[in-house]
């Protein structure tokens, strides 16, 4: 099963695709099996794109064969996001779509929208997601993708800090940073982590 994490930019941030791929691997100690995500695909949109564009884009990556059929797509409905989730939704895309709205509140929900389910996440647990998957060893970022450098280089930079009247505030790390690919991928890493609590996650014919 393949996770796609979409954050959508604007006019000076990127939007960025990241795909996931669950696999079941096995430990030579304590618990044998287990489930790790692989990242198989890392994607920085060139800045001024336009969203139809992008939308396209987005539907060639999971009507690609190896994914088509086997995939779900979260993407960023935050602000600017709701026209384009309109357009993903309209695209015909072959796969489960979930919007999220990325808030700077306490608690994640869900509620339903005229164009279908939308979840309210914080930020700071859509990154605490990646943090934990990394700590546990369960999310592999291979080393010769295009963009992973960006990536991992954001990863370092992220931080988490308590702003004015101790609210939480969470990004990269220094004036002119970005952290789309690690949103995208945080993005990815979220959908698999609700399947997997909401409907069990769908084992892969020859697994």
């Amino acid at each position: 099963m393949f996770y796609v994490g979409l954050d959508l930019g604007q006019r000076r941030d990127y939007s960025a695709i990241v795909v996931v791929e669950r696999r079941e691997e096995r430990r030579a100690f304590l618990n044998p099996r287990f489930e790790a995500l692989h990242v198989r695909h890392v994607e920085r949109v060139p800045l001024g794109t336009p969203y139809a564009q992008v939308v396209a884009r987005v539907r060639a990556i999971v009507r690609h064969p190896e994914l088509a059929g086997q995939c779900s797509l979260a993407v960023d409905g935050t602000g600017v996001g709701t026209p384009v989730v309109e357009m993903l939704r309209a695209a015909q895309l072959g796969c489960e779509m979930t919007a999220v709205t990325i808030t700077g509140g306490e608690r994640q929900h869900n509620y339903s929208s005229a164009g279908g389910a939308t979840w309210s996440v914080p930020k700071q647990d859509l990154l605490a997601g990646v943090q934990v998957l990394l700590e546990r060893g369960e999310l592999r970022i291979a080393k010769r993708m295009k963009e992973v450098g960006a990536l991992v280089k954001e990863l370092v930079d992220v931080r988490v800090k308590t702003g004015d009247q101790g609210r939480v505030k969470v990004g990269a790390d220094g004036c002119g940073e970005h952290d789309d690919l690690v949103i995208a991928l945080a993005l990815a890493c979220w959908s698999f982590k609700r399947a997997k609590s909401m409907h069990g996650v769908r084992r892969l014919p020859g697994i």
